[in-house]
């Protein structure tokens, strides 16, 4: 459970806005999600329980993209978001506040095979087709095959 990304743990630094922090990874992501007829919803940066987070299209219109930062003039594209803002929170909070189940599963993959379950299997940031699987951001963090968060859109070839 503590490695949802629905999970509250407080503290993580929102990307591309300093000094300001929320409770959990998808209250980030939903609170910098920009809609039709809404902008940013700082509350969802406060959320302590694992629900109420989610801000969807039937309520508010179709998704407009992702704000650059909770000041950002720019709106990011589905996968643009994914690299700076989802990816950026989500290993942060690996990295700092569940360091000990990422050595233990470091050692485990070692010594055996492991199965991580989640509602999908997606672990490709490219693709847009279905949500990102956070299991299969905690298996290529744990294998060191984390995604790169630069925007792939931005590099010439």
């Amino acid at each position: 459970m503590r490695l949802s990304p629905f999970y509250p743990h407080g503290g993580i630094p929102v990307p591309r806005s300093p000094g300001v922090t929320g409770q959990s990874v998808e209250g980030i992501w939903q609170a910098l999600k920009v809609f039709e007829s809404t902008d940013v919803d700082l509350t969802k940066l406060d959320i302590t329980t694992m629900t109420g987070l989610k801000r969807t299209v039937r309520r508010y219109g179709q998704v407009q993209g992702h704000r650059d930062g909770l000041r950002g003039e720019r709106l990011l594209g589905y996968e643009t978001a994914r690299r700076r803002i989802y990816l950026p929170a989500y290993r942060w909070v690996l990295e700092n506040k569940t360091t000990d189940l990422i050595e233990r599963l470091r050692d485990l993959a070692g010594a055996q095979e492991v199965l991580l379950l989640d509602y999908t299997t997606n672990g490709d940031v490219a693709d847009p087709t279905t949500p990102l699987s956070h299991a299969a951001l905690v298996r290529r963090y744990v294998h060191d095959e984390w995604p790169d968060e630069d925007d792939q859109s931005n590099r010439t070839a």
